[in-house]
Order: C-alpha cells, then structure tokens, then sequence
C-alpha cells in the first residue's frame, strides 16, 4: 500500500458505489486533521474523524437520491477498512 493520500474512498448504497475518489483530493491531508483535532481532543484506537464527502452528494443527482430507513450506507479507505452503517428513522 503507498501513501494514504493515494487511496481511493468509496461510499456504497445499498451496494450500488455513489461516490468515488482518492483521499488526495481532500482540502486537508489527513495528517493536517489529525495535527489539528489533537490540538483539543485526545484521539484513540476507533475514533472516527469525519471529513465530509467526494463530490455525488444525494442533492445534486438527477433525480435526488436520498437515504431513507432500512437503508445500508458503506464507506470505504482502500487498505483501511469498510465502516457500514444502518440507516435508521429519527422517530
């Protein structure tokens, strides 16, 4: 595996990829994040830093594509792992 930033990031809906980039293509790296965060937070073992997301987002498609309940989102960092979620409803 090269650099982290060479990594590609993926997020799934329900299987199906809505998103694709490389982790080069974020404002900051990911060593800047973790600098910065620390500066006021301890981090550990299973923190997750949440950045945003690669450009597809549910409100620019044509037509939308939202999430809904019973929905199964994956988001993926080639040589880091999956995190796979269930959405829920708010009620």
């Amino acid at each position: 595996m090269g650099p982290i930033a060479d990594q590609k990031i993926q997020t799934r809906l329900n299987g199906n990829t809505v998103q694709s980039s490389t982790l080069d293509m974020m404002i900051f790296s990911i060593p800047k994040l973790i600098e910065y965060i620390s500066i006021f937070t301890p981090l550990s073992p299973g923190d997750v830093i949440v950045t945003g997301t690669p450009g597809g987002v549910g409100w620019v498609r044509k037509p939308p594509l939202w999430m809904k309940a019973g929905d199964s989102v994956e988001v993926e960092i080639e040589g880091v792992g999956v995190l796979k979620n269930s959405v829920v409803d708010e009620t």
